[in-house]
């Protein structure tokens, strides 16, 4: 597999923002270099691999290059469209990246039929997290009265 950390093509995709960092793509530059551990680069190879195996028949094998190079499609894919949510946040001087941001960056870059599908579930996936705090504050409520009506300090 051919690492193109510190390439030119790299080096001249880097911005220097106001607040102090300099950012390649969605990747952090930690040293002067910009040299980057392969491991904080790419995503676990065996989680790949996991993923990978999903789709496949139980006795399908998984070469080590067929691995590699889907580990470096998806590691340059989630930079790419990260990067692009980061972009929006930027222009909105937000720090935090938020699912939203993550879908607009789908449907910006062309990825329309993924954007879809991600806005329904992000919406599901709200409603479910509101339902649990919800009813986990009424727990809180209901315990709390309960912790008041049997302690006699409070009475």
């Amino acid at each position: 597999m051919v690492d193109n950390v510190g390439s030119n093509r790299d080096r001249d995709q880097c911005q220097k923002y106001e607040f102090g960092e300099t950012r390649c793509g969605s990747v952090d530059v930690e040293d002067a270099n910009g040299i980057i551990r392969e491991q904080d680069r790419l995503l676990p190879i065996a989680n790949v691999g996991r993923i990978m195996k999903q789709i496949l028949p139980p006795n399908a094998k998984i070469s080590k290059e067929a691995k590699e190079t889907m580990q470096e499609c998806v590691s340059e894919f989630i930079s790419f469209v990260t990067g692009e949510a980061s972009d929006k946040c930027h222009k909105e001087k937000r720090k935090t990246v938020n699912g939203d941001d993550i879908c607009f960056a789908l449907a910006s870059l062309g990825f329309d039929d993924y954007a879809e599908p991600l806005k329904r579930y992000l919406h599901k996936y709200r409603e479910v997290e509101g339902e649990k705090a919800s009813s986990q504050n009424k727990a809180n409520q209901r315990e709390e009265k309960d912790d008041l009506r049997g302690n006699p300090q409070f009475l």
